[in-house]
């Protein structure tokens, strides 16, 4: 499972250089897909419940689940994007929300929080711990710190043989409460979290899924083993977050 969720992270870092303006999104799925499969491994999203394409690509006030399209990046665009892989028989599974150039500072914000809660909800992953403790550490640090909205409509998941397994695991919920956590097991925790309300609704697509106030939304994930005392994350954003500190260096020098 560490290597299909390593190769989640370097399929996510070979799109980086084309997340810029005047780039369609179906560029980026074609680039992704290319790369898992040169690897000698498959899109863990293509044909996965009749899901066409190998990224979920969701714009701005698209939470997740979005299409790849003819759409055109534009300056200011935040663009999540959800991979998977299977390799080897098992599943990875990983998200990350890229920002188009310069974006706007509330909503620079919104992706910090929300990468930062992904971690407040990874340090609870431990053996003797409780789902609801996970569930709890992000929603209080995105609704009462932050004051942001917590999606409620959709969930992380266990994953292993089957991209997605139980347990559920929502961005939201009470400290001591849901089973207990057990060594070896593997989950995919995911926060989603809007700028404004927490609502959201299902485009006419069947898959995508949009803030009911069209405000942006942001959206990370890692896959991660409980283990006892800290948690082991077999995804990473490591390949991708030096992509994006190369691309701007490339640009200054341009």
């Amino acid at each position: 499972m560490r290597h299909s969720n390593q190769l989640v992270g370097k399929a996510h870092a070979a799109v980086v250089p084309f997340i810029v303006p005047g780039v369609k999104t179906t560029k980026l799925d074609e680039i992704a897909e290319a790369f898992i499969r040169d690897h000698g491994a498959e899109p863990g999203f293509k044909g996965y419940g009749g899901f066409p394409y190998t990224l979920c690509i969701s714009i701005n006030d698209h939470v997740v689940h979005g299409m790849p399209s003819e759409y055109e990046l534009k300056e200011g665009d935040v663009v999540s994007i959800d991979c998977g892989v299977l390799a080897n028989g098992f599943y990875g599974d990983s998200a990350y929300t890229y920002c188009v150039g310069e974006i706007e500072p509330e909503v620079k914000k919104l992706l910090e929080v929300t990468k930062e809660s992904l971690y407040k909800g990874i340090e609870q992953a431990v053996v003797g711990r409780r789902l609801g403790d996970i569930s709890f550490a992000i929603q209080h640090y995105c609704e009462r710190i932050h004051k942001y909205g917590v999606v409620r409509d959709l969930v992380g998941h266990g994953v292993g043989r089957s991209l997605h397994e139980g347990p559920e695991v929502p961005n939201f919920g009470k400290r001591g409460k849901g089973p207990k956590l057990q060594d070896g097991l593997v989950l995919a925790i995911e926060p989603m979290v809007n700028l404004g309300r927490k609502e959201v609704r299902r485009l006419s697509d069947g898959w995508t899924i949009v803030t009911i106030d069209g405000k942006p939304s942001a959206h990370f994930e890692h896959s991660v083993v409980v283990r006892k005392g800290k948690a082991d994350i077999l995804s990473t954003f490591e390949f991708i977050e030096n992509a994006i500190k190369n691309n701007k260096e490339l640009t200054k020098i341009a």
